[in-house]
């Protein structure tokens, strides 16, 4: 992980508000010789409010620069980027990516989405947009999803806690049907139904039969990958890298997880 290679605040738009920018980390061994399949760190909350919050942009966390450090040793570029309108600016991004492919080092059709809690409703509705035939595969760990069944608890949790919900009338029939998806779970998840909203979502994946790879860690809290100090945590991680690398690079080589 320490040779990896980081490419911090390149400009992917410009605005009157001030330039959103993005950091690209990249394998060891690249060098630019041949394209690297990239993953996106999905970011669903704006960077102003989070920033106010937390102290720093998302983009800047530890937890957003070690997975995308672990990425990037593990063979696959890692983004991660600044934002006003998240549901917006990603697709902006995701554009600037693909136009600037070549530049950048990266493969423009081999491109992953990972996500986390409250950062879940927007990579799914970016999973639902028509013309992203370009993503490979998304890994969605203990996050809200979608409400379902007359439950509105992703609403309320965005309402409550700034995330964007782009999701909002939209079921697992939207997805697309041949797209893999990795699902962490923490099974003791103490945030408000999240677990009961993603069980409905799970049993929605299922009875539409897409492809889906489930984990369930059955004594984590949220954000276990931060919190719990475990080899079932680092086994998990090791299963997403392995995910992410079998759709995007085609191999089960082992991770430095």
């Amino acid at each position: 992980m320490d040779d990896v290679r980081v490419l911090r605040d390149l400009e992917y738009h410009a605005a009157d508000a001030g330039a959103l920018t993005m950091d690209i980390y990249q394998p060891p061994d690249g060098h630019g010789e041949k394209p690297a399949p990239a993953v996106v760190i999905v970011a669903g909350y704006p960077d102003p409010g989070f920033e106010a919050v937390i102290g720093c942009k998302f983009k800047e966390m530890g937890s957003s620069v070690s997975w995308g450090r672990l990425m990037a040793a593990s063979g696959l570029a890692a983004i991660t980027y600044t934002n006003r309108e998240p549901a917006a600016d990603v697709h902006t991004l995701l554009r600037y990516i693909r136009r600037h492919a070549g530049e950048l080092g990266i493969d423009a059709n081999r491109i992953g989405l990972w996500a986390s809690s409250g950062n879940v409703p927007l990579a799914l509705s970016v999973l639902m947009r028509e013309g992203v035939d370009f993503l490979r595969c998304a890994a969605l760990c203990y996050g809200y999803t979608l409400d379902s069944g007359g439950s509105d608890a992703v609403a309320e949790a965005a309402g409550a806690w700034g995330f964007a919900n782009p999701c909002a009338g939209k079921s697992v029939a939207d997805l697309p049907r041949e797209l893999p998806l990795f699902i962490a779970r923490a099974g003791r998840d103490e945030l408000p139904h999240l677990n009961e909203t993603l069980d409905r979502f799970l049993s929605g994946v299922l009875s539409h039969n897409l492809p889906v790879t489930l984990v369930n860690h059955p004594v984590a809290p949220h954000a276990f990958d931060l919190l719990d100090d475990s080899e079932t945590t680092r086994e998990i991680v090791r299963q997403i890298l392995a995910f992410m690398r079998f759709h995007l690079l085609g191999t089960r080589a082992n991770s430095p997880a």
